[in-house]
C-alpha cells in the first residue's frame, strides 16, 4: 500500500505515519529524515544534498526527487510506503508523480488530517521541550503539563532540567507557518481530489479515535 499524508505543523501528522507504518510494516519516509539518512550513507543524493547543506541553502527539488528515486527503488519499499512530508507544494507533487509512473508505483490513498488553525496555535504555542539534549523530553502546557518548581516556573519532570521554547513555536510565528502550509497544500488537496485519492481525517480528538479512523479509512482491522 503506498500512502502519502498531508497535514498542517502540529496536526499530529508525524505520530500517526509512525502509528500506521508499525502497523502496516511499512517504511515511514519524511523528507528530513531521508535527508539525513542519504547523506549519513554517502549516496549519490546524499552527496548533492549535503553540498547544499553546507552552504545553508534549501536542497532543490531535483536532488530530493533523487532521494526519494534511491529510497523507493530500494526492496525496503517493495510492499508500499508511507509518505510524510513530501511533497509540498505543486511541483513537488508533479515531479513524483513521473517518479512513481517510472517505478511502476502509484498511489492507494492520500490522508489529509484536517484540524482547525486555533486548535493547532493552541498545540504549538503551548509545547515545551527539556533543555537537556541527553533528555529531549517533550510536554504541552494543557494537554501534557510538566512539572512545576517551587517557585513556580515549569521543568522537566524526567530530569529536571529548564524547559525551552523552539523558536518558532512563537504565537506569532505560528500564524505565517500555517499561511504558507495552507497556500502551498490546498492546491495539492484539490489535486489529488480530482483523482477521488483524497480521504480528509478530523485530527482533533484523542490520537488513539483519530488513528482507529485512519486504520477505518484504509480498510485495516484495528
Amino acid at each position: 500500500m503506498q500512502i502519502l499524508f498531508l497535514g498542517a505543523p502540529g496536526a499530529g501528522k508525524g505520530t500517526q505515519c509512525k502509528r500506521v507504518s508499525k502497523q502496516l510494516n511499512l517504511p515511514h519516509l519524511s523528507s528530513g529524515d531521508l535527508l539525513r539518512e542519504a547523506v549519513k550513507n554517502g549516496t549519490a543524493a546524499g552527496a548533492k544534498a549535503k553540498s547544499f547543506m553546507d552552504q545553508g541553502v534549501l536542497v532543490p527539488d531535483e536532488v530530493l526527487i533523487a532521494m526519494f528515486e534511491e529510497k523507493l527503488s530500494s526492496p525496503e519499499c517493495k510492499n508500499g510506503f508511507i509518505l510524510d512530508g513530501f511533497p509540498r507544494n505543486l511541483a513537488q507533487a508533479q515531479s513524483l508523480d513521473e517518479l512513481l509512473l517510472k517505478l511502476n508505483k502509484e498511489l492507494d490513498v492520500v490522508i489529509d488530517i484536517d484540524v482547525p488553525d486555533s486548535l493547532i496555535t493552541e498545540r504549538i504555542v503551548g509545547r515545551r521541550t527539556c533543555s537537556k539534549k541527553e533528555c529531549g523530553a517533550v510536554y504541552h502546557v494543557k494537554f501534557a503539563p510538566p512539572k512545576k518548581n517551587a517557585d513556580g516556573s515549569e521543568a522537566c519532570s524526567v530530569c529536571g532540567s529548564p524547559l525551552s521554547i523552539r523558536s518558532d513555536d512563537k504565537e506569532e510565528l505560528v500564524g505565517a507557518r500555517l499561511k504558507t502550509y495552507h497556500d502551498l497544500t490546498q492546491p495539492l488537496i484539490d489535486y489529488y481530489g480530482k483523482r477521488s485519492l483524497i480521504k480528509s481525517v478530523s485530527g482533533s480528538g484523542e490520537p488513539d479515535a483519530i488513528f482507529a479512523e485512519i486504520l477505518k479509512v484504509l480498510k485495516v482491522p484495528a
